[in-house]
This record gives C-alpha cells, sequence and structure tokens, in this order.
C-alpha cells in the first residue's frame, strides 16, 4: 500500500478566485449539473475531507446523493458512502452537526493533541476521534488513513485545507471548476492563502482535462506527483 492515499482537492471558485462573497449566506458557485457532477467524483472516492470550519459554516452532509452510485459500490465490495474526515486544532466543533448525524458512515477527527482529550468525550458514540499532533500534521493524518483502508481521498475545502495541503505538496489532483463571474471583494474567501507552493512556475502542473458545464467550466490539473 503507497505510503498515503491520491489526494483530490475539488474546488469551486469564481473568474476572479474567491469561494464565496462575504455575505452571510453560502454563495453557490455550481449548477446542479456540477453538483452531480462532484456527487460522481465522491462515489470514487473511499474517503471525503473537509476543515472545520467549513462545517461550521456550511454544516454539510457530506454523502453520495445517487441511489444508483451507492448500489453499484455496494456491488463492488465497498461501503455505499465514503468516510468523512475532517481537521481540527480547537476541538470546536458540534456533535449536532450535519456532518456527525447524516449516513452511517464512518466519521473521523484528527484533532490537536491539547484538544483530543475533551473531544472523545464530546463526541462519543458519533465519530472517532485522533490525535492529530500539535499542530494537525495533514501527513500524519494521511498515512493513518492509508493504514485504514483509504487509497483515494477528496479535499473539499475550505481555503484553509486546500492551501495547507497544497502548499505540503500532498495533492496529486486538482479538480476546480470556475464559474463566469467576478466577485471582487477583498474581505472574501478565496481558493488558497497566501503561502509558498511547490507548484510554482518552475514547477508547474499538468492541464489533464478541460470540460465545458452549461457556462461553468472544469479544470483538472495533475500536479508532479499526480502524473502517470
Amino acid at each position: 500500500m503507497s505510503d498515503r492515499p491520491y489526494v483530490l482537492l475539488s474546488c469551486a471558485m469564481s473568474v476572479d478566485g474567491y469561494i464565496d462573497d462575504a455575505g452571510p449566506d453560502r454563495l453557490r458557485l455550481s449548477s446542479p449539473a456540477d453538483f452531480d457532477r462532484v456527487d460522481g467524483v465522491r462515489a470514487t472516492c473511499d474517503a471525503i475531507l473537509v476543515g472545520a470550519n467549513t462545517i461550521r459554516r456550511d454544516d454539510p452532509k457530506l454523502l453520495i446523493k445517487s441511489p444508483s452510485r451507492q448500489e453499484r459500490r455496494a456491488a463492488r465490495g465497498l461501503p455505499r458512502q465514503p468516510t468523512k474526515v475532517t481537521m481540527t486544532a480547537s476541538g470546536d466543533l458540534d456533535p449536532a452537526a450535519r456532518f456527525f448525524t447524516m449516513g452511517d458512515a464512518p466519521k473521523l477527527v484528527y484533532a490537536g493533541s491539547h484538544a483530543a482529550p475533551s473531544l472523545v468525550e464530546r463526541l462519543a458514540g458519533v465519530a472517532e476521534v485522533i490525535d492529530g499532533g500539535d499542530p494537525v500534521d495533514p501527513r500524519r493524518l494521511l498515512a493513518d488513513l492509508s493504514g485504514r483502508g483509504v487509497r483515494r481521498l477528496m479535499v473539499e475545502g475550505g481555503g484553509g485545507m486546500h492551501t495547507r495541503f497544497l502548499t505540503d505538496g500532498l495533492v496529486d489532483e486538482l479538480q476546480l471548476v470556475v464559474a463566469p463571474f467576478l466577485i471582487g471583494d477583498p474581505s472574501a474567501p478565496r481558493f488558497v492563502h497566501p503561502g509558498v507552493f511547490p507548484q510554482s512556475p518552475a514547477r508547474p502542473m499538468r492541464l489533464a482535462e478541460v470540460t465545458r458545464i452549461g457556462d461553468l467550466a472544469l479544470l483538472r490539473y495533475l500536479t508532479h506527483r499526480g502524473r502517470p
């Protein structure tokens, strides 16, 4: 088994690189057709990861919606739903969030060493809490997932998670959907935060696919590690 799973980073953003606006409600950048595509990508993965802030802000279910895709997974001897994964430094997670209450797939929480003991009690019965180091180390997380049989991990956000995995050189593939508008608000969250990235002009990614989804554009990039 590989030392870590294949890591696929998925994100929808505006033309100018924002993943949301600064308003109180979540801005939907995707279309129904793209949501269905994402559902299909989820069905190819063993686990899906989002950051704790995404759980607090968006309250996602992170489920495969299509019954036929669930059935095909079951026919292959796979769980009907991928394992849900999150990272948290503070341990500030609500056990009533849909991440924990929706679906019967395992829920794994990689917590900072100082937060893990109290979080074990708070999430008892709804999730397994793993000491992820202090601060939480994505490499340690990936090694643990690999030991649990996870071969393909989908990282769905938010910007902090995107940035962390990219700056640490832990992404094999990016699937970026570009929405046909601009946001232009510097206070709005962006696809990635400032950082030092191995995917630099001196070591660019390879564009593997461009797909039109209505007025959206899907760009699929492979990093150096993700190339065949």
